[in-house]
């Protein structure tokens, strides 16, 4: 049952926070669009695309920020209870720190429940629409997706290897089929200088063409310098897109990340590690919560000026682990498991010790 201390707390803590997404996601837009705005008229972005993708931007950084905007809301508006000495008087009628802390917890819970539901169904979507936006008129000429050293397996015994992929002319190199039997041994293998999708055949083009057969410790050989041919998977299943993790929601990427560990997909961390973060997020809505309140929850010299200066730092500190982090669970080979819960436990443990201090 919610006291008139938590409706009290609870409405200040919606308020703000809704009130700082309003303050700054309208900047945020503005700033991208300032940024933006001179590749959009060269590449003649019509109007509609761009209203479409400022909406998908809003959804997409707007969720990847909500826990700083109820970090800096949270140190905002306690420290102007600080200030008014009404956390003096609510603590001084016998209310304990604890108790105190009840309707900020409520509060973030509620604010979870929507980074969750965003992160896992709602901004998958909107991350289709930016993403195109992005690579069609901001990052043009740049590959969104790995185009070297693909490595696929189709399934229980069909495996294709390509070294270098060009998406645009839709033409993989230094390819190599493998089929292997019923007992995991080598039945045939195919390779070829390159392979070619050809669209107005829908067919495969391979160029050099070899076939190694395995008959009875025999080896057959059979060679064309070129062959049309048809093959089970398309030519953009080599690989995905970059941001492919991005745009699907919470089942599909579960499904999507076994299909490509099954796959012995090399970027494999890279979508497991959207995954974790996903599940992060709500946590770090509780983190964020407490040090907020253990900081801006005493009265200091230098009152909310003071107070948001520190929040502030902290929310740079906390994002630029998690982009170390996130970069070595891409790159090296770094657990996306560990690249997800060191950042939260690093400042889970401060959370914990500036509330001990904040009671004392």
């Amino acid at each position: 049952m919610l006291t008139i201390l938590d409706r009290y707390i609870l409405k200040r803590y919606l308020v703000t926070f809704l009130g700082m997404l309003l303050l700054f996601v309208p900047i945020g837009i503005m700033a991208n669009l300032a940024e933006k705005i001179g590749k959009i008229i060269d590449n003649e972005a019509p109007l509609m695309e761009v209203i479409q993708f400022y909406g998908n931007f809003t959804l997409v950084i707007g969720n990847l920020l909500l826990p700083i905007f109820l970090f800096l809301s949270i140190i905002f508006f306690t420290s102007k209870l600080a200030s008014n000495t009404e956390i003096v008087a609510i603590l001084s009628s016998g209310v304990s720190y604890s108790r105190f802390l009840r309707p900020y917890l409520i509060g973030a819970t509620l604010v979870a429940i929507l980074i969750f539901m965003m992160g896992m169904f709602i901004v998958p979507h909107a991350s289709i629409g930016y993403n195109e936006f992005e690579y069609k008129y901001f990052k043009r000429g740049r590959q969104d997706r790995v185009t070297s050293n693909i490595f696929n397996q189709l399934n229980e015994n069909d495996y294709i290897y390509v070294s270098s992929f060009d998406p645009n002319r839709k033409i993989g190199y230094n390819f190599t089929y493998e089929h292997f039997d019923s007992i995991k041994k080598l039945d045939y293998k195919i390779s070829a200088t390159n392979i070619r999708w050809v669209e107005k055949d829908s067919t495969y083009r391979l160029t050099n063409y070899v076939k190694r057969k395995l008959r009875n410790d025999v080896e057959l050989i059979e060679t064309q310098r070129r062959l049309d041919t048809l093959f089970t998977f398309k030519i953009e299943d080599l690989t995905p897109v970059s941001y492919v993790a991005e745009t699907k929601n919470l089942f599909e990427l579960n499904e999507f990340i076994k299909d490509q560990q099954r796959k012995g997909a090399s970027n494999v961390n890279a979508y497991v590690l959207v995954k974790y973060k996903r599940w992060a997020l709500p946590i770090a809505a509780f983190i964020l919560t407490i040090i907020a309140v253990a900081v801006s929850s005493v009265k200091r010299r230098g009152g909310m000026g003071l107070n948001l200066a520190f929040g502030i730092g902290v929310a740079f500190i906390y994002i630029f682990f998690d982009k170390v982090f996130g970069t070595l669970a891409e790159q090296s080979g770094f657990s996306p498991l560990l690249a997800v819960v060191i950042p939260n436990l690093i400042f889970g443990v401060f959370a914990i010790y500036m509330l001990m201090k904040a009671k004392r």
